[in-house]
């Protein structure tokens, strides 16, 4: 029974949501807290289930936004491909915005992700990956410059590391990930259009070619409104 008070919150949110247009700002969160009865901190724990399912957006300084329904994107882990290949399958518009890309010298924490030594030159590619025109992912690759210099790009970069590499003929046999739910640091939540310490999926991944080397090294964060991960198991025999 304690949580019902909350519940009729998320019931009231939901309805308000509903009937403002895609687009358009909410009021400002200290009228929405006072409108509701509620304190600004449990008003904020409310909405970041909206959040979370990617129907309104957070932006810094400019206050909260309806974003409707957003198209998701379904995809097995058991197979990695790539945001483009899902959107291709979806019918989706996908497109790069805030690209940058550099050289640099593997510290420490790179050197050990790629199995290289320190002082390696590498090849740092970010950008945002936004789904009709909203963004959905952050990602960071880093490879050896020996793998990809930072002129290697084609000037039309489709946003997919993984694709150009196989277009290019690298022989890339399986990669190792490691999944949690985080909160977004202040360099990711800028890009992405939310707030600082909104909840993210993120991947850290690891790519290997035919000699187990590792090609690639990524750190991606997902929007969890924007995707839906499954994983398909068989049952264990003992």
């Amino acid at each position: 029974m304690s949580n019902f008070p909350f519940q009729r919150l998320q019931a009231d949110l939901s309805k308000l949501i509903a009937k403002t247009p895609a687009g358009q700002r909410l009021i400002s969160e200290p009228e929405l807290a006072k409108q509701l009865g509620v304190s600004r901190a449990t008003l904020r724990e409310a909405m970041r289930t909206f959040e979370t399912q990617g129907v309104i957006r957070r932006r810094q300084g400019s206050g909260t936004y309806v974003v409707g329904k957003v198209p998701v994107m379904d995809a097995g882990l058991e197979k990695l491909e790539s945001i483009e290949t899902m959107a291709r399958r979806m019918n989706l518009e996908i497109t790069v915005s805030d690209l940058h890309v550099e050289g640099f010298e593997a510290d420490a924490a790179s050197a050990k992700s790629l199995g290289v030594t320190e002082k390696t030159p590498l090849t740092r590619v970010r950008r945002v990956i936004r789904a009709d025109r909203r963004p959905a992912a952050y990602l960071v690759d880093i490879l050896p410059d020996s793998i990809l210099s930072p002129g290697d790009l084609p000037s039309k970069f489709s946003g997919s590391v993984l694709d150009f590499l196989l277009s290019r003929g690298e022989k890339l046999v399986n990669s190792r990930a490691v999944i949690s739910a985080t909160n977004a640091p202040a360099d990711v939540a800028k890009p992405l259009e939310i707030q600082r310490d909104d909840v993210l999926l993120k991947f850290e991944s690891q790519l290997f070619d035919v000699k187990n080397n590792v090609v690639d090294y990524s750190v991606s964060y997902f929007i969890p409104g924007y995707f839906h991960f499954h994983v398909n198991r068989k049952v264990g025999v003992n």
